[in-house]
């Protein structure tokens, strides 16, 4: 199979050479034609002044014939001899004095045929008219060896333009297929596993496009590839750790290292309640990345969503001396959720705000009005988050300090769950953490008949 480079060469060799071929043949042909129509110009108007000067001489066209065009030993008319020129010679009436291919001596010439013929003018009056044809004169050995040192020129100067065209050709066709074979050999390694591999981007046409799609490609699947095995390591990690105090506290009971008391088992309970939560967030992971995870959309009012939730914290944030505090605009209009699936939501990101706000600290959940939608914002007094990370809290399995990954008894999936659930309802998620102001979670949720009108 030829490649492309082949290709593009033959292509520029086969349609370099039929044009310069065709132009080499329409320049030479019009050359002759040309030459051929000089000679012939040049040689009639002799001949109309050699018959002009001999009626002048003689006043008639007595005697005249095709010989007086060798009386002054003139070769101009014709090459190689003295053989006078084939030419035919009417009179002012059009009768015939001189004939010549086509005419018989003393017969008329039509008038449309004479009209072709050059007309011999003699004191201004007109008298004769000479017919003779394009082959009659014919060109002398120097003009044809013109006429053949031309048409050299033209197949050499043919020959050179293709050698020229196929020159440009060859380095024409390596500049296009040059990024064609990067490009392959850069799929070639990523095929073999080396991620991340950039091809050099030349100019700004389709192939340098090209270049920057696949770049950018390139760094997307390396990208991602880091973070799916950095993920999965991060999962392994995670169900390792609730097993392996699981297996160990039971083994501890089971050798009677441990004694079989309550609280021990309470221990194993934990953990396996733990590893559930861990698998079950997962599930729910894998099914929003899917597109699969079902969603029941209902219109539900505001504030309705933020009172169950402050119902659900109220004894659990006094228990940890935390206060909570509402901010609900009125007159809000309906948002159309799941229930089920946005109350998780906001499970998740209050349990965040309890984890990290100190004692005597403060959560406040607020719902306002915001450009025809709803914003419902979780606000905590913890010690927030660094600018360096805030923009990574919602990947997976990422936590700010990894100090306490397992302290506080979180997955590091419960923002990424919120953030895949909001975006299914249609809304908007962000973090912002104002230097020593604790992390603040807005949540920006189309309201109902918005989404109706969809």
């Amino acid at each position: 199979m030829r490649s492309v480079t082949v290709k593009l060469i033959l292509s520029f060799l086969v349609v370099s050479l039929a044009s310069v071929s065709l132009i080499a043949f329409l320049a030479r042909w019009n050359t002759q034609q040309e030459f051929s129509t000089f000679v012939f110009d040049r040689n009639s108007s002799e001949m109309v002044s050699v018959l002009t000067d001999y009626y002048q001489i003689k006043g008639n066209w007595e005697g005249v014939n095709p010989s007086i065009f060798i009386t002054n030993n003139n070769p101009v008319f014709y090459p190689g001899g003295r053989r006078p020129p084939s030419f035919t010679l009417a009179d002012a009436s059009g009768k015939i004095l001189v004939e010549g291919p086509g005419f018989h001596l003393g017969e008329t010439v039509p008038k449309a045929e004479l009209a072709l013929g050059i007309p011999i003018n003699v004191n201004g009056g007109m008298a004769g008219t000479l017919l003779v044809g394009q082959e009659t004169f014919q060109v002398n050995p120097l003009e044809q060896h013109f006429i053949e040192r031309t048409g050299r020129l033209l197949m050499f100067s043919a020959l050179g333009a293709a050698a020229l065209a196929l020159v440009l050709g060859i380095l024409l066709a390596y500049s296009i297929t040059r990024p064609i074979h990067e490009l392959i050999e850069a799929t070639q390694a990523i095929s073999q596993g080396n991620l991340g591999g950039q091809v050099m981007v030349r100019g700004r046409d389709e192939m340098s496009n090209l270049a920057v799609s696949f770049n950018k490609m390139s760094a997307d699947l390396a990208r991602s590839t880091h973070a799916r095995r950095q993920m999965t390591a991060d999962i392994a990690h995670e169900l390792r750790t609730p097993l392996s105090l699981i297996i160990g506290q039971a083994e501890a009971v089971h050798d009677g290292v441990l004694p079989a008391t309550l609280e021990n088992f309470e221990i194993v309970r934990e953990e396996a309640d733990r590893l559930e939560k861990l698998v079950d967030d997962l599930r729910i992971l894998s099914l929003a990345d899917a597109g699969e995870l079902s969603v029941n959309l209902q219109p539900v009012p505001p504030q309705k969503l933020v009172e169950e939730l402050a119902s659900i914290y109220q004894s659990r944030l006094q228990e940890k001396r935390i206060s909570f505090q509402l901010v609900i605009d009125q007159n809000l209009p309906l948002i159309s959720i799941d229930p089920g699936r946005m109350t998780q939501v906001f499970t998740n990101i209050i349990d965040n705000a309890v984890r990290f706000t100190p004692e005597n600290g403060t959560i406040t959940l607020s719902a306002h009005h915001v450009d025809g939608q709803v914003e419902i914002t979780v606000q905590d007094s913890g010690w927030g988050v660094p600018e360096g990370d805030l923009e990574r809290i919602f990947d997976r399995l990422y936590r700010v300090d990894t100090a306490r990954q397992h302290e506080d008894n979180g997955s590091g999936l419960g923002l990424t769950i919120a953030k895949s659930i909001v975006e299914m309802h249609g809304g908007h998620i962000t973090a912002i953490s104002p230097p020593g102001q604790g992390l603040t979670i807005r949540i920006l949720l189309p309201a109902a008949e918005i989404i109706m009108k969809k």
